[in-house]
């Protein structure tokens, strides 16, 4: 059932570790196939040096299991609950990749401080509120999606497609799984431009409204001119 969805979650999940986007099995990537309704994870706790297509989990946008043998990803419905507020979304990917993850424990949102940002980002990357105690208590992962969700109330999320879950680590999605992926790489990598430059001149510099915005739209929307047609 589904093979092709299987096998683009697991391009997806295979990306990540590929990229050095994770350690040991820290982390997951899923792909939807909106028609049927269907999500495919990666399982649970499975390293990747053993995962294979077959092995990736179906489950409904509710959360229930309709094929697999293993127990699907334990971030699972945090994913199910950007998919069904985003509805654009085709993939979702969370990581630990180390220098987003030290934005995310350090509840400080990565700035635009060069192009390179731009090119993917159109703002700051935004960290979440702190989950309350009867949050983390209650259906935790769910609460998680939730507060990514409220999150971006007034921001765009085709426009800054991922957050940093404030102590945890860093969401990503695209339209595809391949694109979550894509837009892990560069979260990552603005990261890791971030600390370095914040570490050079503590506290930034304002960046030009306009510079931003021509980077941006070189690459998105409409007007959009960077690359082939």
């Amino acid at each position: 059932m589904l093979t092709e969805l299987k096998r683009e979650a697991y391009e997806a999940n295979m990306g990540l570790p590929a990229h050095g986007l994770v350690h040991l099995n820290f982390g997951n990537a899923s792909a939807v196939d909106r028609r049927r309704g269907i999500v495919a994870i990666k399982p649970s706790g499975v390293n990747y040096d053993r995962l294979r297509p077959a092995d990736m989990v179906l489950v409904d946008l509710e959360g229930k299991r309709v094929e697999g043998r293993l127990r699907p990803s334990s971030d699972t419905p945090t994913h199910l609950v950007i998919y069904r507020a985003f509805g654009h979304v085709g993939g979702v990917v969370h990581t630990h990749s180390a220098h987003a993850t030290a934005f995310a424990q350090a509840a400080f949102p990565i700035p635009v401080l060069g192009t390179t940002h731009c090119d993917f980002f159109r703002g700051p990357v935004p960290v979440t509120r702190e989950l309350s105690r009867r949050e983390i208590t209650g259906s935790y992962e769910t609460e998680t999606g939730l507060v990514i969700v409220e999150r971006f109330a007034r921001l765009d999320p085709r426009e800054i497609p991922a957050v940093l879950v404030v102590r945890h680590g860093p969401f990503t999605w695209g339209r595809t799984a391949a694109e979550a992926v894509e837009n892990a790489v560069a979260l990552e990598f603005c990261a890791a431009l971030a600390a370095g430059t914040l570490g050079l001149r503590p506290g930034g510099s304002r960046f030009p409204a306009a510079l931003l915005e021509r980077h941006f739209s070189r690459k998105h929307g409409a007007g959009a001119y960077y690359g082939q047609k």
